[in-house]
């Protein structure tokens, strides 16, 4: 469903990707990880058709992301920021509803089908009781919930996550990972900075180290001790399935 082919990407003559080349599987989570700049967020917005590449290409379905029409691609991958925006003093259901928008034929009034969609993905968010509440009256938390809501209201094959639970208290961090491993019809990659978290509910890894793809495979396989301690320059051990950092 989803190829990289040779993306690489720099900014002010400084490279950020080198050469990523990957096939992603059908279906699964998959945990996009490194440290702080080594080019997540980069790589996500190639794959979303946000950003260009300079060299290389990513396809979806076969198809380079740049052959398609914004309407073609809104109804094949869904984008959760990392720092949700709006722009707009639009309600919380108002916001949700913005995903079934790919569907819509011009001047077409949204169906009681879309209208059913948007509550059902904001009682899995657990935002449901902020269906009336702005931007302005929902903390960061509760508005990247909306945001998830959205891109699931979407519902497209594709979702891309770029650290979406990184602003959530413990519970809904648990809550919202359950959700997404629990869309078993989806393929879906989110940046991740909690290892455990990936690994407790990913089940590949593209593990990205100065640019480079550094591992790509079964995530049991990839965060091994010497790999956190290539990747993050910190020492660690496995114990009963998780990891523990040595200090």
């Amino acid at each position: 469903m989803l190829t990289l082919d040779n993306i690489a990407v720099s900014f002010a003559h400084r490279p950020i990707l080198g050469g990523i080349t990957a096939e992603i599987a059908t279906g699964g989570i998959t945990a996009v990880m490194g440290p702080n700049g080594c080019g997540k967020t980069t790589l996500l917005r190639c794959i979303g058709g946000l950003l260009q590449p300079d060299a290389g290409r990513v396809l979806i379905e076969g198809r380079p992301v740049a052959s398609y029409t914004a309407r073609e691609l809104a109804q094949r991958l869904a984008f959760v920021r990392q720092h949700p925006q709006t722009d707009f003093e639009f309600s919380a259901f108002e916001t949700v509803l913005m995903g079934r928008n790919p569907y819509q034929h011009r001047l077409q009034n949204e169906s009681q089908a879309d209208w059913d969609i948007v509550e059902r993905c904001m009682r899995q968010t657990g935002t449901w009781h902020l269906r009336f509440s702005t931007p302005a009256q929902m903390s960061g938390g509760e508005l990247q919930r909306v945001m998830i809501a959205r891109a699931l209201a979407q519902e497209t094959p594709l979702l891309l996550m770029d650290e979406p639970v990184s602003n959530l208290d413990i519970a809904h961090q648990l809550e919202i990972m359950r959700l997404l491993r629990g869309a078993t019809e989806k393929t879906i990659l989110i940046v991740i900075h909690d290892l455990n978290l990936a690994l407790q509910f990913c089940d590949r890894l593209l593990l990205l180290h100065e640019g480079q793809l550094l591992f790509h495979g079964p995530i049991a396989e990839g965060l091994t001790p010497e790999n956190i301690r290539r990747v993050y320059g910190v020492d660690a051990h496995l114990a009963e399935g998780r990891i523990i950092f040595d200090y």
